[in-house]
């Protein structure tokens, strides 16, 4: 979101804060809540009152907030107002035999989609700069996808794992769950770091 917002030719503070805080409500509570609602993947004992509550705060939250820029930047921004909500919904329950909950639908959703709402939200427009960004955000997507898939097999479902490496010179390496999971990771949080990174330095470089 950072990096989408800073795309744009002048950066309004206020608008990239909303624009954070909608996603926050709507990715970082609502969606997580629905993950644990379909199915308990993280085995928590949440009641599900309080997490179906949960879920329609925070929607609550992101629309209020959607409606809060209307008023500044106009209705280009309802289609992504309405898009996000049935992204959250749609991907976290599996809604339309699943047909959004897969790799693709993933990293269009996580990725691609909040790059261009909020340049969006700070200019009222598309342009070929957040198309091509959104693009990115997609394969950093992809490949996070591709990394945290297997990892969160380890992690959930696999209960041991057994096997040897053996090296040209004889000596073995044993395979556990440590050994498969390291790189993958590794990987990831180097991911997400970069990224992070690389949005504030953006966000110093047009805010400072």
């Amino acid at each position: 979101m950072v990096i989408g917002a800073c795309l744009a030719a002048h950066v309004s503070l206020s608008r990239l804060v909303g624009t954070l805080l909608a996603f926050l409500c709507a990715v970082g509570f609502a969606a997580h809540a629905l993950d644990e609602l379909h199915g308990r993947p993280l085995g928590t004992r949440i009641p599900t009152a309080a997490l179906v509550g949960v879920t329609i705060l925070g929607l609550a939250g992101a629309i209020g907030l959607g409606i809060v820029g209307l008023a500044r930047v106009g209705w280009v921004l309802l289609p992504f107002m309405v898009l996000g909500p049935l992204l959250v919904l749609a991907y976290n329950l599996e809604l339309f035999g699943g047909f959004v909950h897969t790799d693709v639908g993933f990293a269009l959703a996580w990725g691609s989609f909040p790059v261009l709402v909020a340049y969006v939200a700070q200019t009222g427009r598309l342009a070929v700069a957040p198309l091509l960004a959104a693009a990115a955000a997609f394969a950093l997507s992809a490949a996070q996808r591709q990394l945290s898939t297997p990892a969160r097999l380890l992690r959930r479902q696999v209960a041991s794992v057994e096997g040897r490496v053996t090296l040209r010179d004889g000596k073995t390496i044993p395979i556990d769950q440590r050994f498969l999971r390291a790189p993958l990771e590794g990987a990831l949080r180097a991911l997400s770091w970069g990224v992070m990174f690389l949005a504030a330095a953006l966000a110093v470089a047009r805010l400072v």
